[in-house]
């Protein structure tokens, strides 16, 4: 690996997480949106990452052969998707989206967002883009320390 790999591969995490800190901040800002463009009440929505690989078939002496995927390069979002559970049920026959007719009369559907379960990801995502500052920080460290070495025996 190059001198500049881990800056590339902590750029792809801070990238993912704080696309994941959007998206987290967009599930909470919309906990309460009962209406929105495609109808219905809004569904919570999450990220898939997946890992970016280079030359599968490469072995290295220094890597474990138990690694099939080859030598990771970072993390990439595949896609931003909709939670599929269930909305939930508020009643509030006053509300202007309450079910007028039928046995869910006077409930209100809400959307599927938990706002613990929010707040949770987002210091998880908050910590994850910590770790990948403090990766670029450390690998400066370590490149100016080396550049050091190199000055003094010249």
């Amino acid at each position: 690996m190059g001198m500049f790999d881990d800056f590339n591969i902590a750029a792809t995490g801070l990238t993912a997480q704080r696309l994941r800190m959007d998206v987290i901040s967009n599930n909470i800002a919309n906990a309460t949106t009962t209406r929105t463009p495609e109808g219905g009440a809004y569904r919570r929505r999450r990220i898939v990452f997946e890992p970016m690989n280079i030359r599968p078939n490469y072995r290295s002496p220094i890597v474990p052969e138990r690694i099939e995927h080859g030598i990771g390069r970072g993390v990439r979002v595949v896609k931003i998707e909709q939670d599929a559970s269930p909305l939930r049920l508020q009643y509030d026959p006053t509300h202007p989206d309450a079910i007028r007719t039928g046995p869910q009369q006077g409930y209100v559907m809400m959307p599927n967002v938990n706002i613990v379960t929010e707040m949770t990801d987002l210091i998880s995502a908050t910590r994850s883009y910590e770790a990948n500052v403090m990766l670029v920080n450390n690998s400066k460290s370590m490149f100016n320390k080396a550049l050091e070495i190199g000055r003094v025996g010249a």
